[in-house]
């Protein structure tokens, strides 16, 4: 419900001091346009009414105001929706209209039809609905339909008018604000329920396996990208773990790693593995891919029960690194690397055996820690420079979550500011 605005006797526009005094044979359609060009020689403005009206009585007379800070405001006149269009620029703050005005398509039935259309027409400007004294109810309803308050015609004057015109921006303003923080709202938790389903918690359930993660959207204000990762322990003890990388990086692509990551952990906990997995899952891909062009690359590792070995495919993906107590850190064997999903229709993805031994920690990651400039020049970190980077860190003691932390931002820092391209990593680590 609107703000009650008193009903105060009509003071005209001379009383108050706003406007000149109008001679008894001069009609108000006369006086309307010295006016408005009165206000068109105004150089300092501050705010704008559009009047949208066409009464065959005579026009309505919009008396001479001055807004909070004395400043005039400047009034425009339209007499019909075509050329209320073309004056409703971006200096306008408010409309007053008519809602005697006939709009097009207008039924006996709908009263309102051509404040509906004006709504539409100026979804970021406020509204004054202007009718006749005898019918509140219809100002009441305006309101309720998307005006920001209603007037009566025979009780404009300046300063009642200038007060609602106001009054009408401020509440525009509250209103358009609440509801951008509303849908900000609403993104938040859009984004939170995606972040669940990219970032999901991994079933590690009886397992002595301990698991880490980091991920940073290379988005600018995403929490998503096309980067993707699970882990999970099937009912025989084998511990599976996956990462993958979708090509690109708009919500298209975040959208597409949910829908293989929820693939992979449905096809892994139902018994698939190494080549049947993978080719399931490039079934998959082309299937919901928006384009033939996109592909994804992919890493699986699982781990055996006694977490002594682990087999490995490779579908273009870079290759985990292994670290051991004793040795230095390297990367897994790569040899039998077989293509990304979706670029060859029979493709095939064999499954490396290989040892880990009794102790041991397992990084998986995407492209994007290894893809980041070194200063300002073209040169890349590399996996050779991220291997290099990863052994200085495990000789100072950091494991685990601070072991991933140091390392996305000392290559973020190498990179000299933010990634271009998302970066995801996990790590899993058995200890003796």
């Amino acid at each position: 419900m609107p703000v009650p605005v008193p009903r105060q006797r009509a003071i005209p526009a001379v009383e108050t001091g706003q406007a000149p005094a109008v001679s008894p044979g001069a009609t108000s359609r006369q006086v309307a346009p010295r006016k408005e060009a009165a206000a068109d020689n105004t150089t300092h403005t501050n705010l704008t009414l559009l009047l949208i009206e066409d009464d065959p009585g005579g026009a309505t007379v919009v008396p001479e105001m001055l807004d909070a800070t004395g400043k005039p405001i400047r009034v425009r006149t339209a007499r019909n929706l075509t050329e209320a269009e073309r004056l409703l620029t971006d200096d306008v703050h408010c409309i007053l209209l008519d809602l005697a005005l006939s709009a097009p398509g207008r039924t006996d039935d709908d009263e309102l039809a051509v404040l509906r259309h004006v709504l539409e027409l100026a979804p970021r400007h406020a509204v004054l609905a202007l009718t006749t004294s005898g019918d509140a109810e219809r100002g009441t309803e305006a309101v309720r339909v998307g005006a920001q308050d209603y007037l009566f015609r025979d009780e404009l004057d300046g300063r009642l008018l200038s007060r609602a015109i106001r009054y009408a921006v401020e509440r525009k303003r509250s209103d358009t604000a609440e509801r951008r923080l509303a849908e900000g709202r609403l993104r938040a938790q859009e984004n939170r329920r995606l972040e669940r389903g990219l970032l999901p918690t991994p079933l590690l359930e009886g397992s002595s396996l301990r698991f880490a993660a980091r991920y940073r959207p290379g988005r600018s204000r995403a929490l998503l990208g096309g980067d993707f990762y699970d882990v999970v322990r099937t009912p025989d003890g084998t511990v599976h773990a996956m990462i993958g990388d979708v090509c690109g990086h708009g919500p298209d692509e975040a959208a597409l790693g949910v829908e293989l990551r929820i693939a992979w952990r449905a096809l892994t906990l139902a018994g698939l593995c190494g080549d049947a997995l993978l080719g399931t899952l490039q079934k998959v891909l082309e299937h919901e891919r928006a384009d033939d062009e996109i592909f994804a690359t992919l890493c699986t590792v699982d781990i055996a029960p006694d977490g002594r070995r682990a087999g490995l495919c490779l579908a273009g993906h870079p290759s985990p690194l292994l670290a051991r107590p004793g040795r230095p850190a390297q990367l897994l064997p790569y040899d039998n690397n077989g293509p990304a999903l979706g670029l060859l229709p029979k493709a095939r993805w064999p499954r490396m055996e290989v040892k880990l031994g009794a102790e041991w920690s397992l990084m998986l990651y995407t492209d994007g820690l290894i893809e980041g400039r070194i200063g300002e020049g073209r040169e890349r970190l590399g996996q050779d420079g991220m291997v290099e980077m990863v052994r200085r860190q495990l000789s100072e003691g950091l494991r685990g979550e601070a072991l991933l932390r140091a390392a996305v931002n000392e290559v973020r820092d190498l990179n000299g500011g933010e990634l271009t391209d998302d970066v995801a990593v996990l790590l899993l680590d058995r200890g003796v």
